[in-house]
């Protein structure tokens, strides 16, 4: 595994509450960084340094994904824990159209 990838994703909603999940230490940087100036705030701060932090090597990602997740929590975006996996299989199984 590499060192920046999470053991367990952190499910969030994206757009229009569409869930999405955080695998890595840089996908959760690159959410951080694309969050609107106007709504940032100190969690905002701490999450984006700490995944700063854990690119570098400074910090283990699990405790950058840590700050991520209650950043999100706070934010009310953490999403439902969804199985993705499950859910493209059980899709496929019933959708003759989705291959």
């Amino acid at each position: 595994m590499k060192p920046d990838m999470f053991e367990k994703p952190v499910s969030i909603l994206v757009g229009l509450g569409f869930p999405a999940k955080v695998c890595s230490v840089m996908d959760a940087y690159r959410h951080l960084v694309e969050w609107p100036i106007s709504l940032r705030d100190k969690g905002h701060a701490v999450a984006l340094k700490a995944c700063a932090a854990a690119l570098r090597g400074e910090i283990e990602a699990e405790t950058a994904r840590g700050l991520f997740a209650a950043f999100a929590e706070k934010r009310d975006l953490l999403g439902p824990e969804v199985d993705f996996a499950a859910l493209s299989r059980s899709r496929h199984d019933r959708d003759p159209h989705v291959r």
